[in-house]
Order: C-alpha cells, then sequence, then structure tokens
C-alpha cells in the first residue's frame, strides 16, 4: 500500500550517491554565489544586488541535472533571453492590466517550445519582469543585460568550468566522450526493468525519467522497429536513410545521385550524411553497400527523422 501510495504522489526514487548529491549541492552554491560576485564586481548600489529568483531554479538543472535536455546551453541563454524580452513587453504594453502576468508566462512558453527552448526558470523570468515592482518597470529593456544576461553569463560559466572537473560530468553534455564501440556480432536484445534500473544507478547522475517510463518507451520502440523490419528498402535520389544506430552510431544519409537503373549492384551512388555519424560529410559506394547499410527510410517531420513504413 505505501508503494502505490509513494508511486501516485509521485515521489522519485533517486539513483545518484551521496558525492554526487554533495557535488551538486557545491555547484549551485558556487553558481549563485558567481552571480552575486560579479554583480557586485560590475556594479554599486541597488543594482548590484539584482538576481533574478529564476535563477535559483537554473541552479538545480545546471549542477543537478547538468546532463538534461532542459539544462543545455541553448535551452538556458535562450530560454531566459525570449521569457525576459516578452516579460518586458507584457508589463511596458499591458501592465495595466490583471491579465499581464499570466499571458507573459503563456508566451514564453509558447515562444520557448517554438524555438526548442524550453527552459522551465524561463517562466519565472518572464513573471518577474511584470510583477517584479517599480525598481524592475524603471529598468525597461535594459533588464535584458542586468540582471538577466549578467546572471545567466556567471551561472554558466561556473556550469561549464564546475561540472567539467569530474570526468563523470560534462557541460555541455555533447562533450560527454564516446562510449565503447559494441561487439558487432549479431546477438539478440534483451534489456528488462531491473538491467535499466541498474543501468541509471552505475550512470550516478539525476535522469529525469524513471525506470518504468524508461522500460515503456524501450517497449514501445521495440515495437515500432518490428513494423518494418521484413520490408525491402526501395533506395531513390533525394530520399534519405536510416542506419538503425544507437547513440553515436546514428546515421541518416540522403541519396544525391545514383544511376538510373539500379538493378546492377555494383553501380556507384553519392549521399551526404545529414545527421549524426559524420555529419555533413558526403561518400561515394555501390547501390549494393548503400542497401546494405541503410536499416530503413526516413523523413523530416517537425524537427525529427520518422520512419517511413512500407505499403
Amino acid at each position: 500500500m505505501l508503494k502505490t501510495f509513494t508511486h501516485f504522489i509521485g515521489l522519485e526514487h533517486s539513483t545518484t550517491s551521496h558525492k554526487e548529491k554533495l557535488i551538486s549541492t557545491l555547484g549551485a552554491l558556487l553558481g549563485i554565489a558567481a552571480i552575486y560576485g560579479l554583480s557586485t564586481l560590475l556594479f554599486t548600489g541597488w543594482a548590484a544586488t539584482l538576481i533574478v529568483a529564476s535563477m535559483g531554479a537554473t541552479a538545480v538543472l545546471l549542477f543537478a541535472v547538468p546532463h538534461g535536455t532542459l539544462s543545455q546551453p541553448w535551452a538556458v541563454v535562450m530560454g531566459h533571453a525570449v521569457s525576459a524580452f516578452i516579460g518586458i513587453s507584457c508589463q511596458k504594453y499591458l501592465g495595466q492590466y490583471a491579465i499581464a502576468p499570466a499571458l507573459a508566462v503563456g508566451l514564453a512558453v509558447g515562444a520557448m517550445s517554438y524555438l526548442r527552448c524550453i527552459h522551465p526558470p524561463g517562466g519565472a523570468t518572464a513573471l518577474t519582469a511584470v510583477i517584479g515592482g517599480p525598481e524592475i518597470a524603471e529598468l525597461g529593456y535594459a533588464y535584458l543585460l542586468n540582471p538577466i544576461a549578467l546572471n545567466v553569463l556567471a551561472i554558466m560559466t561556473i556550469a561549464f568550468i564546475f561540472n567539467n572537473c569530474f570526468y563523470w560530468r560534462r557541460y555541455p553534455h555533447a562533450l560527454m566522450a564516446a562510449p565503447a564501440k559494441a561487439s558487432t556480432s549479431p546477438q539478440p536484445l534483451h534489456l528488462n526493468h531491473e538491467d535499466l534500473s541498474a543501468a541509471m544507478h552505475d550512470m550516478d547522475t539525476y535522469i529525469d525519467v524513471s525506470s518504468e517510463e524508461l522500460a515503456l518507451l524501450f517497449e514501445k520502440a521495440w515495437a515500432h522497429s518490428r513494423l518494418s523490419r521484413s520490408k525491402p528498402i526501395d533506395i531513390g535520389v533525394t530520399r534519405c536513410y536510416s542506419n538503425a544506430g544507437i547513440g553515436r552510431e546514428w546515421c541518416i544519409r540522403q541519396v544525391l545521385d545514383m544511376p538510373t537503373e539500379n538493378s546492377d549492384k555494383n553501380a556507384r551512388l553519392i549521399y551526404k550524411n545529414l545527421a549524426g555519424h559524420n555529419a555533413n560529410q558526403s561518400g561515394i559506394c555501390t547501390v549494393e553497400e548503400f542497401a546494405q547499410w541503410a536499416s530503413f527510410e526516413v523523413v523530416l517531420e517537425l524537427g525529427r527523422w520518422v520512419k517511413v513504413i512500407p505499403k
């Protein structure tokens, strides 16, 4: 009954060690201290104490979840900048209306979604611009420089230096070392809940997903992969294909040119890597080699590669 209750209220099962928790604590402390220190160094008086409250939430993401999508530089910088601009505009032109705070947060969420820079503290940044009082209102669009740009610069600098002091942490996440190359011998892949839970524990970093959700995601992905596994692949010019790789081995290639009659498997075609491994590089291979490399055709829809299911 207790297990059911904790699952219902969403009580997290932390997989991180005590060392990792203490490191996150120290990082957040240093991040906020850097914001205050830089402010007092560059400004005097009231302006020197300007720290946006939303930076506290940013500190949680940067130092407790440094590998998370919401913590990456584009999300942090653009999330705060866009939200601040929207908040200032709502305060400036709609500040006399009660709807201004709600409109600022709503528009900020929408803008971050379209710009692919979702950063939850950005909502608080927009809200602060509207309800922060006369001092914030008087800043106008200067609010983008101090405190927003200054705060973001300070905490991002500390996040980069601090997180990269530990080999299992890298910030941005793109700096993570490539995983060891897996064996190429064909073996059936059997993963269960216990395997996924153990892997999360071994990583010793906060992952914003439960092992149950990860297992369900894997199950659905596996079912989706079986839809076209036995279907033949038709290779054509300008069409894109995936090698069905995992992690850094994943690659998307587009056929740029090939013989009109591709019955000759030794005929050569020209391709370009559009995403993943060796992105933006071009190459030449035979039609037969490309057919062996390609697992299925894909198309780009709303910023993500989607598998084309043969009819």
